[in-house]
């Protein structure tokens, strides 16, 4: 299981120590993790929690968990999230594989710029905060928070967002929520193997993120 290298005296895993690591990993059962440690999430803050992979059209809904008292929404798994118009959207924009983010952009996210004047600024202070926030009324009265969850090399395998009703709470209840939402998705990313990026300040941008007053972000 352990070899030792002949020059260096050091010690490294050997070929069968880290096929059953390779084993093990390939037999995490992602959603099956995501569903205890979310499901946790809704019941400790009463908020309602979506997740969402990213599918053939976008930012996916696949898991819903209610709050208490229940978001009550159009939105249910199947849905397709925008891109830069919901909080699920603005992660996926930060942090997923940018040529699955380009094709889309180039496509059905075309409307959206015409609303988002800097969508890059939006990208950088996402990727620096490790969480997106958007208020809207697209959905009347409804705001979430979104963050990341990755895999052993990196790669965002889903987004968490939880949801609220604009009449529940303070801006101090959402900064909690948050901070729980983040921890969550650092647990779930490193049961996973995967390192919890380290927190930046955004950068400056040229420009600011001016959405139009004629169009309102969707929430989730």
């Amino acid at each position: 299981m352990v070899k030792q290298e002949q020059r260096s005296g050091s010690y490294d895993l050997d070929s069968g120590a880290i096929r059953i690591g390779l084993a093990a990993l390939a037999r995490i059962d992602v959603f099956r993790m995501a569903d205890e440690v979310f499901r946790d999430f809704a019941q400790s803050t009463g908020r309602t929690l979506l997740v969402a992979i990213w599918g053939d059209a976008g930012p996916t809904i696949v898991r819903w968990f209610d709050g208490s008292p229940p978001v009550i929404t159009s939105l249910a798994i199947g849905s397709v999230l925008p891109l830069l118009r919901s909080a699920t959207g603005r992660v996926f924009y930060a942090f997923g594989d940018r040529a699955h983010v380009d094709r889309l952009e180039h496509g059905a996210m075309e409307d959206e710029l015409h609303f988002v004047r800097d969508a890059e600024s939006i990208r950088e202070q996402v990727a620096a905060e490790l969480v997106a926030v958007v208020r809207g009324d697209l959905i009347p009265g409804l705001r979430a928070a979104a963050a990341p969850v990755f895999d052993l090399q990196g790669r965002l395998v889903l987004v968490a967002s939880a949801l609220s009703n604009e009449a529940r709470g303070s801006s101090g209840d959402d900064q909690e929520t948050i901070t729980q939402l983040q921890g969550a998705c650092k647990y779930l990313t490193e049961c996973l193997g995967g390192t919890w990026p380290t927190r930046q300040p955004p950068r400056r941008s040229k420009s600011k993120a001016q959405p139009s007053k004629t169009r309102t972000p969707t929430e989730a």
